[in-house]
Formats: C-alpha cells, sequence, structure tokens
C-alpha cells in the first residue's frame, strides 16, 4: 500500500492537531519535521523536568529570582517554593515555545482546585510570568481542574486561555464550555496508571469497549458548536491513540516515549482510523446552567455520579504529591541553594 504520509505520527497529524504532552525540549526536537500544537504540561510533568540534571541550572536560577522578589519580606516557605515552581515552569516551557504553533499550558495548584479566587489569582499570577518571559497572553493557555468551583475561575478568567482538566464527564465538559473554556481535555485513562502501570486495562478495539470512549464520543458531540475543543489525555498506548482518532476530537496530547512509536510505525489504512459516528446527548442536557449558583448544577452532577468524584479527587491527589516533591526537591539544596529556616529561605 503506497501511502503519502512517511510514519503513523505524520499521518494523524493529517485529521487532528498534535500537542506535545511533555516539556523536554529534547523529545520535541526528535520530532522536528513537523511543530507540534500546543504544549501540554501538570505538576507530574514539571516534577519529572525540573529533577534532570540538565535543568538543575535552571532550577538555581528560579530560586535566585524569586529571592530577590521577596529580598524585604517573611513568607511561609510554601510561598517561595510555589513561586519558585511557577517560574521553573515558566522558563521550562520557554525552551519547548520554538518547537510549537500554538500555546504553551501550565496548571494551577491542586491545592486551589476547590478555592475558585485562589485559582483565578494563581492563573493571572502564571500569564504574568509567560508575559515577563516573552511569550504573549495569546500563546499561553492555563490548565484548571474541572471542579464546580475552578469552572466558575475559568469563566471568570476569560478571555485569558483555560483548559478545563481532570475531566471525567459530560457536565463537566458542558460546564467548561459555558466557562469560555478554549479546551476541554477528557481523560481516557485514570491518571493512576502513570503511577501506578499495574491498574492499567488492556482492551481489544478501546474504540467500543475502552468505558471513557463513548464518554469522550458524548462530550465531542456535546460540543459541537460551541467554541471549546475537545483534547483527549492520559493516553498510554498506539492502540488507544489509534481509537481517540476515530473519535476525531480536535486535538490529541501525546506524551514524548509514545510520540517516538508512533514516529517509527508506518501509516495504517485508511479504514483503520476512520471516524465513529457521534453518539446522540439527551435533549434536555444542553438547558442546565452549570454556572449559575456557585456552581451548584454541576456539584449535583458530581454528587450523582460518585465516580466522577473518585476519579478527580484521585488525580487531584497524585498532582498534589507531585507539587509537594518537587518543592522538597527545591528546599533540599540539590540544586546547590541554601535555605535558612527562620527566613523561610
Amino acid at each position: 500500500m503506497s501511502t503519502p504520509y512517511p510514519s503513523l505520527l505524520s499521518q494523524l497529524r493529517s485529521l487532528l492537531a498534535v500537542d506535545l504532552d511533555s516539556m523536554d525540549p529534547v523529545a520535541a526536537l526528535r520530532h522536528d519535521t513537523f511543530t507540534f500544537t500546543d504544549m501540554t504540561s501538570n505538576q507530574a510533568i514539571v516534577y519529572a523536568q525540573a529533577t534532570q540534571p540538565e535543568n538543575a541550572g535552571l532550577v538555581r536560577e528560579a530560586v535566585e529570582s524569586v529571592r530577590a522578589l521577596y529580598a524585604d519580606s517573611k513568607q511561609e516557605p510554601a510561598v517561595y517554593l510555589r513561586e519558585v515552581l511557577d517560574v521553573v515552569t515558566v522558563r521550562m516551557a520557554k525552551l519547548v515555545y520554538p518547537h510549537l504553533n500554538g500555546k504553551v499550558h501550565a496548571q494551577t495548584s491542586p491545592a486551589f482546585a476547590y478555592d475558585t479566587e485562589l485559582t483565578i489569582a494563581h492563573a493571572r499570577r502564571l500569564v504574568a510570568l509567560f508575559e515577563a518571559h516573552g511569550i504573549p497572553k495569546s500563546r499561553v493557555c492555563i490548565k484548571i481542574p474541572a471542579t464546580p468551583e475552578s469552572i466558575l475561575a475559568c469563566h471568570a478568567l476569560s478571555p485569558i486561555h483555560t483548559l478545563a482538566t481532570c475531566t471525567f464527564s459530560v457536565p463537566q465538559a458542558r460546564a467548561a464550555a459555558q466557562a469560555k473554556c478554549t479546551y476541554v481535555a477528557p481523560y481516557f485513562n485514570e491518571l493512576r496508571v502513570h503511577f501506578e502501570p499495574s491498574t492499567w486495562k488492556e482492551y481489544d478495539t478501546p474504540a467500543t469497549q475502552h468505558p471513557m470512549s463513548s464518554v469522550i464520543t458524548a462530550i465531542i458531540a456535546a460540543l459541537k458548536g460551541s467554541n471549546t475543543l475537545v483534547m483527549p489525555a492520559s493516553i498510554v498506548t498506539v492502540s488507544e491513540v489509534l481509537a481517540l482518532a476515530t473519535l476525531r476530537p480536535d486535538h490529541l496530547t501525546i506524551s514524548a516515549p509514545l510520540l517516538d512509536k508512533l514516529a517509527a510505525l508506518p501509516a495504517v489504512p485508511d479504514s483503520q482510523i476512520a471516524p465513529i459516528e457521534p453518539q446522540p446527548i439527551p435533549k434536555s442536557e444542553p438547558d442546565v446552567d452549570y454556572l449559575a449558583g456557585e456552581g451548584v448544577h454541576l456539584k449535583e452532577a458530581f454528587m450523582r455520579d460518585p465516580e466522577i468524584s473518585r476519579r478527580v479527587v484521585d488525580a487531584l491527589g497524585l498532582f498534589g504529591t507531585c507539587e509537594r516533591r518537587a518543592m522538597e526537591f527545591v528546599r533540599s539544596g540539590t540544586v546547590g541553594v541554601e535555605w535558612d529556616g527562620a527566613s523561610g529561605w
């Protein structure tokens, strides 16, 4: 079979936007035959990349810049450390930025996920940092967990680009669209599979058998005609990428190891990634205003389906652990910075 595509990765890129789910500029450079659309990130990705030996100088410089900012004040160590992580996040994103034609993403702290005002403040601080480092607001997207409280933050932040992450249901996706999010990112697999591989379950035909396939299909159909793009995340295998491609989301964000596999594989027959017809959505559901009453209807949706709450809480817990580990790494002195317990530094 002759094909115009040199690899499966290039074939996928002809169907939808391919995003780099990594902050590793070397990984981006490996695929420099094309430019990625966006670069996505989260606390787990920040921790993994920040602790690489080649980034010790970058982390040290981030500490020194924040230390200079707070030279005449005394704060709790967590304030300094979160500021340092923000600077590290922005500086690492800037290394990948030349390989993008879209946006860099940064995620607000999971510690703020149930506080609207703290989420808003953190999002604005991240945008300001990106702008201070030469990346305009138009090229920045802030990832915000799709809790009832944080969806309200997305709405308040518009026209800043936001992405509703930790999404597992149609109500969360509809709420994200009503909040004017630029993207919604339904997780194909629960986040835990990336920390405990034994929890991952294989399906012969994930496009029809995986429980999130029908949810993502419904989300795509529900948001058709809106200004919110669908970007599935948390993908483990090539077969899952192909399954998601048949659903025709707007974007797919793919990890560096998985991108390497896709780049090494040949294109597949068009029939293997032919689009699947979207499922019908209940007509009454679009009438629900999930932002009304401080998100009361989204809270009710969470209560009706405890599995959504469990998955969101679990994801936020894992992200929170990674954030704390990153803070501990920065404070450990590994990067050559001395800390004074009396002053918080």
